[in-house]
């Protein structure tokens, strides 16, 4: 039997573990390659982690499990509290209520629009149709993640909405600044920037389709990109109330607990942030701390990932991400036409 002091070591060398996958991760990013593709150290641990599972998952000890799900789950609930640090409601009001609206309708139809074709159309569960939907509308892999952690679904569901989002995540960063520099959108670089930030998955991704035109779309771009981020905390509150109002028996159960808290705690440190009291230094330490965390429990993600199941589920989910990135290159380019045409208080 196993005890107290040998659980305890065993879940600390799970998560010794997986910050291997992280460091590796870090170092990989940091290459040329990597950095002029956008790929953030997330996608490459998750891709490590998968790998690893794919391959030598069976000779993992299973008391250093308990670690990984520590990482996979506790830890990216922090990591998600202080994403808040990225964001202000500055930041929220000076894209003006044009921006806004833009942003409320592409996240709220992508949600509708993706869990509805995923559930009634390709025939998905529910929660994978709603964590590739939420990864397209909000920010992608951290957007799953989050989702995950509310819904609490199984690994292998997460890792498929994260591939389709990091897929055409990739895509778009490459198809917008083509199809800007051929004119064919129509659109001045403020106007693109707001375009590419309201509809490219990835903050990354949203940071280079800018700058392939110039710093100042950039810095448009991802500032409507991040009120976008923002939105993640009103969809977990929401998902958490619905999701959580009854029991598997359909007991109900109390409010205080169909509530995600580590969203209310999200939304309290965007509060904070926006006061300003914090030195640049420390929100940026903060910010990195932050990406660590998250490299980690993408990576935990990964090792947890069950082949098999996917495999059972086919090419479904790569489906209706296909869809979403259509309605987002092509739906998003109408709402942003319709929208910058006429301004709502635009700032």
């Amino acid at each position: 039997m196993i005890s107290a002091r040998e659980n305890r070591l065993g879940k600390l060398n799970g998560i010794f573990f997986v910050c291997l996958f992280a460091l590796t991760s870090y170092y990989l990013a940091g290459m040329s390659w990597f950095i002029q593709h956008g790929i953030s150290p997330l996608i490459i641990a998750i891709l490590l982690g998968m790998t690893y599972s794919a391959t030598l998952r069976s000779q993992l000890p299973s008391h250093w499990v308990p670690g990984i799900q520590f990482a996979a789950k506790r830890l990216l609930r922090i990591a998600i509290v202080l994403y808040g640090f990225r964001i202000s409601f500055q930041q929220v009001a000076s894209i003006g209520l044009t921006g806004f609206i833009l942003d409320l309708l592409i996240v709220a139809l992508t949600l509708i629009f993706g869990t509805l074709i995923g559930i009634k159309v390709f025939k998905l569960d529910r929660d994978t149709a709603l964590l590739i939907s939420s990864g397209s509308a909000i920010c992608g892999a951290a957007a799953v993640l989050a989702t995950e952690s509310v819904l609490k679904s199984e690994p292998y569901k997460a890792s498929i909405a994260v591939a389709s989002v990091v897929l055409f995540g990739t895509a778009a960063m490459f198809l917008y600044p083509f199809i800007q520099h051929l004119g064919i959108l129509g659109f001045n670089d403020t106007q693109y920037g707001i375009y590419a930030g309201a509809t490219v998955h990835e903050v990354a991704q949203v940071l280079v389709a800018g700058a392939q035109i110039s710093s100042q779309t950039a810095d448009t771009a991802v500032i409507v990109k991040m009120t976008r981020v923002m939105m993640l905390a009103p969809l977990l509150l929401g998902l958490g109330i619905y999701f959580a109002r009854a029991n598997q028996t359909g007991q109900k159960v109390k409010f205080s607990k169909t509530i995600p808290w580590f969203a209310v705690v999200f939304i309290a440190v965007v509060g904070f942030n926006s006061l300003n009291l914090l030195p640049v230094s420390a929100i940026n330490a903060l910010n990195q701390l932050d990406t660590l965390l998250l490299t980690l429990a993408m990576a935990a993600l990964g090792i947890e990932t069950n082949f098999s199941k996917i495999k059972q589920v086919g090419l479904k989910p790569l489906y209706l991400a296909t869809v979403l990135f259509i309605w987002l290159v092509v739906g998003g380019y109408f709402l942003t036409k319709w929208l910058v045409t006429h301004p709502i208080g635009m700032g």
